[in-house]
């Protein structure tokens, strides 16, 4: 809705990331525009503004950098690319409730931020998420967009007089309205946000410990000033020399991968690789005819990551058993 909101059209490219979940490219092509993949900067996972600069064409209207895991994209750097080249920046916040850079929060960049409630995240509504916006205009745009249209919200309806009368509908919308009981979990939710953070802060606190002696694994890098939100604690498998590993080698090593996490989950430890190279997936590889290694660092990434158990009430005992279990599979395999 957002993007729709901002004016994104059919014949429009819009640069995101290869290595996120497939909604945020999704949402591209449901505006008929063309999303145009970039890869990514795989020590933090995020966009890599230096790729963004080579993708701009002429039908480049906006950048869409995804906040992934919890950890802010670089966003000060691409918001000065966006304004050089009068681009529109839109945050994929989903992860990154917060999240922020020297003091300001992911969702403060740009024209918009979209932020998800799914129940992977911190806080959550069950599904769901949130639009945020500081321009008045768009907000007006996206609330009557969330609605089929309507020309004021029920709650403005019936809150001002002659609210007997239902609301004109002058523009095509859709059916995205989240529950009133949805918004009271939230609600709730948000109370106790602070807590969960610091909570989830502090088991990543402990991976970061406990993983410090594990060259097969490399662990989040968090830049200078940047407050990581741990959505999820992701590591990638390296090569024997404890670095990120050559091309030729992630397909061995993805076969590694794949045998440890599926041991892991027979021991009833909940792993999940990060996320998808989504330029990978059929639709867009067909649509698109991308190869794999187009994009060799979000291949990678697909390819190496790993998903390790956090939430708010991590315990060093859950970490030590998920570092024992690493080292003796990591041994076997």
């Amino acid at each position: 809705m957002g993007l729709v909101a901002a004016g994104i059209k059919p014949g429009d490219e819009v640069i995101v990331p290869s290595f996120t979940f497939i909604a945020t490219a999704n949402a591209i092509e449901y505006c008929g525009a063309k999303p145009v993949f970039c890869d990514i900067d795989v020590g933090t996972f995020a966009i890599d503004p230096i790729e963004i600069e080579k993708k701009i064409t002429p039908k480049t209207r906006a950048v869409i950098p995804v906040s992934l895991f919890g950890l802010p994209a670089h966003l000060n750097e691409i918001d000065k690319i966006c304004k050089k080249h009068g681009l529109i920046l839109f945050e994929d916040a989903a992860c990154a409730i917060g999240a922020r850079i020297n003091g300001t929060h992911c969702g403060n960049w740009g024209i918009g931020a979209a932020f998800s409630f799914h129940p992977r995240k911190a806080i959550s509504t069950g599904e769901g998420g949130m639009f945020a916006t500081n321009n008045d205009v768009l907000a007006q745009q996206v609330r009557s967009l969330r609605d089929h249209g309507a020309s004021k919200s029920d709650l403005q309806r019936h809150t001002e007089h002659g609210g007997s009368l239902l609301p004109e509908f002058n523009v095509l919308g859709y059916n995205y309205r989240m529950t009133d009981i949805q918004g009271a979990l939230g609600v709730t939710q948000m109370k106790k946000l602070e807590a969960i953070l610091k909570g989830r802060a502090q088991g990543a606190a402990m991976y970061n410990k406990l993983l410090a002696d594990m060259p097969q694994v490399l662990l989040p890098n968090v830049p200078s000033g940047y407050i990581h939100g741990y959505q999820s604690y992701v590591v990638l498998l390296t090569d024997k020399q404890g670095q990120i590993p050559d091309f030729k080698n992630v397909s061995v090593l993805n076969q590694k991968r794949n045998k440890i996490m599926a041991e892991l989950e027979q021991r009833g430890i909940t792993v999940r690789q990060g996320t998808h190279a989504v330029h990978t997936l059929g639709h867009y590889k067909t649509k698109y005819s991308i190869k794999d290694n187009d994009y060799p660092f979000s291949f990678m990434a697909d390819r190496l990551s790993i998903t390790l158990p956090l939430f708010h009430d991590f315990k060093e005992d859950d970490g030590v058993y998920v570092k024992e279990n690493l080292k003796e599979l990591f041994k076997r395999f």
